[in-house]
């Protein structure tokens, strides 16, 4: 008789600050879907990272339940995973206190996005935006979460994940797992369609850089066509030709097509044609997600049904853990 394998969890947030980019969707958020068949998956909206820059309060709350919207449009299933706001468990601020104990002071200052935001935001270099990456940690190791799903730009937020659980356990005892990274093998990184050096970024100045996954198809073949390319009028993948690459990545992500078959299907076409049928490969593929996200957003009965439920079982999951993290380091039972 064949033992039962515990599935393993897999915990991943995303901040509630706009519309998600293509190189959101294609280097994370479409993997997602896919997980819940393999793992535990807990998913979070966490809104409580946005305000460590300033926010316009309503606007705030459209962003997050539009991004949660996105997530179930994007193939989140809340019956099959653990789908919530952030805010909605507020495990996870009371867990961040606790770690901030077992983080040192010169860890958090080494942080780069805390350099990178403060140099952007420098009227307001809050104390939320130096210790954010301690929630951070206890989002995830409130879970116990055994897996993230992060970009390259994470890797030093979940290393200092991986610090501080080992940090409490030496402490107070083996606890807490040590989460690691979860990192797709392909498509993780789309870049700039204006300057294709820089990864893709909803905060780009030229509205030609990026694209949203909720562009209409005019919209998003219009900024392919205005794409950066090269002057060899070749449609192949090498060094030198970062513009061509990254169209030729995104037609690949999009429709399962390898670098060489790419290749031939161009071969003594121009750029235009080409650009023109990565635009339409990425608005069909992007087409159910604009479809299913105009449902759901228009019935907030169902969103709040679904957040709610996720952020009771969230709760649930994390005040086991809170419990335990409370006993070890010597507070005294509440109950």
């Amino acid at each position: 008789m064949s033992e039962t394998i515990a599935k393993k969890t897999i915990f991943s947030g995303i901040q509630p600050t706009g519309t998600f980019t293509l190189g959101n969707y294609i280097g994370a958020i479409r993997n997602w879907g896919p997980l819940q068949d393999e793992y535990n998956c807990i998913y979070s909206i966490v809104d409580m990272h946005a305000i460590t820059v300033r926010q316009e309060p309503a606007k705030l709350r459209q962003n997050t339940l539009e991004a949660y919207a996105l997530l179930l449009a994007c193939g989140i299933d809340p019956k099959r995973s653990t789908a919530f706001i952030q805010s909605h468990n507020p495990n996870h601020a009371e867990l961040s206190w606790i770690l901030s104990c077992s983080t040192q002071f010169g860890e958090l200052s080494r942080m780069t996005q805390f350099k990178v935001k403060s140099e952007k935001h420098s009227d307001d270099v809050n104390a939320g935006l130096f210790t954010y990456p301690v929630l951070m940690a206890a989002d995830i190791l409130a879970y116990n979460a055994d897996l993230v799903p992060i970009g390259a730009d994470q890797k030093q937020h979940l290393e200092l994940a991986r610090n501080i659980a080992g940090r409490f356990n030496q402490k107070y005892g083996e606890f807490f797992t040590l989460p690691e990274p979860y990192i797709p093998k392909t498509g993780a990184r789309v870049m700039s369609l204006q300057d294709p050096t820089k990864k893709m970024s909803k905060s780009d100045e030229n509205p030609n850089a990026c694209i949203f996954i909720l562009d209409d198809k005019d919209t998003i073949i219009r900024k392919f066509k205005r794409a950066v390319t090269d002057s060899e009028a070749e449609v192949c993948y090498r060094e030198g030709k970062d513009g061509i690459n990254n169209l030729m990545s995104i037609y690949s992500a999009v429709t399962g097509k390898s670098f060489d078959e790419i290749t031939a299907e161009f071969a003594g076409k121009g750029y235009g044609d080409f650009k023109i049928a990565v635009g339409e490969a990425v608005a069909d593929h992007l087409e159910p997600v604009r479809t299913g996200f105009a449902k759901l957003i228009e019935d907030k009965a169902y969103l709040k049904e679904c957040y709610t439920a996720g952020a009771e079982a969230a709760f649930k999951m994390t005040r086991k853990t809170l419990s335990k993290v409370y006993r070890k380091v010597g507070f005294v039972d509440a109950r």
